[in-house]
């Protein structure tokens, strides 16, 4: 396995910026954010370290040439957005963004995408369903035929007021990615593993990676700590920012020691990439450099 890090978190550096931080830190990839320029929806959302919109033959060589400069891979393209937002112009400028974003994987030979499914929030699962039997398949279909995976993250992205009642990404069960790839069989379409999102959400997080190995393109390292007491007192019902908290990974509740174990079980040796999430390492560039450091020194211990 090939320890990186989510760009994301380093907003207001370069690319080649971004190389320095992998390189000088002992990462060996990075999963880049390819997000369009302009305002942000959410955090993390809207940084961008490669301009897919504006990638020629020139600008590609020389993305290529700085990782190889740095000896950092590039693990994936990330970009996360909701392509079956129930507003119909913003869903079709996310398929139009991400569809770029998989020509880009295929220019600099990457071969992977890692993103949402999405959701309409305002509809039933089956509902939704439906809606991504009229909308994926296409979406798919194009990304195999550049040779691209993309690498769905099992994040239910329901965390406020914003993403209620039914959160902005299906793919959130081994219940429902069994429908997903019943609808769409095509092995160029997998997931990206998130182990923490299932901790607060209460599931198992081991079981699945051996049902749905051969489906695993990309891991995520992050870690979330659920606080009792606050359960307690809101409900399971509650907005789970109110009884839950991201963390870097060894200051939550994953059982690192096991979830590693797991993927060594299924003879898994992608990229896993640490994703900063920790508003405790928030508020300064030094803060930020220090949750990447406090990261991968953890992970060292099994390994990395």
């Amino acid at each position: 396995m090939k320890l990186g890090f989510v760009s994301a978190i380093l907003d207001g550096w370069t690319f080649e910026e971004t190389l320095d931080v992998a390189a000088a830190m002992g990462y060996r990839c990075v999963e880049v954010a390819c997000w369009p320029r302009g305002k942000a929806e959410r955090r993390y959302a809207g940084v961008s370290h490669i301009d897919v919109e504006n990638l020629g033959a020139a600008e590609a060589a020389a993305v290529l040439a700085a990782c190889k400069a740095k000896g950092v891979e590039i693990s994936s393209l990330g970009y996360y957005p909701n392509p079956m937002d129930g507003d119909p112009a913003k869903r079709e400028a996310n398929i139009a963004h991400l569809k770029m974003v998989i020509a880009a994987s295929a220019k600099l030979g990457v071969g992977r995408v890692t993103t949402f499914i999405g959701r309409d929030q305002t509809k039933t699962v089956e509902e939704n369903l439906e809606l991504f039997r009229q909308i994926w398949p296409p979406i798919i279909a194009y990304a195999e035929s550049l040779g691209v995976q993309v690498a769905i993250e099992n994040c239910p992205m329901l965390f406020g007021r914003d993403q209620w009642p039914g959160g902005q990404n299906l793919a959130v069960s081994p219940r429902i990615w069994r429908q997903m790839f019943e609808i769409i069989p095509s092995r160029f379409f997998g997931l990206n593993f998130d182990p923490s999102h299932f901790v607060w959400q209460r599931m198992d997080y081991l079981r699945p990676l051996y049902e749905f190995k051969d489906r695993l393109f990309h891991v995520h390292f992050k870690d979330i700590k659920l606080f009792p007491e606050k359960l307690n007192e809101v409900g399971s019902l509650a907005y789970p920012l109110e009884y839950m908290s991201p963390k870097l990974p060894g200051l939550g509740d994953v059982n690192w020691a096991k979830f590693i174990s797991a993927l060594t079980d299924i003879g898994y040796d992608g990229p896993v990439c640490i994703e900063v999430e920790d508003r405790a390492f928030e508020g300064s560039r030094e803060k930020i450099l220090e949750s990447l450091r406090v990261s991968k020194k953890y992970m060292e211990q099994f390994g990395f």
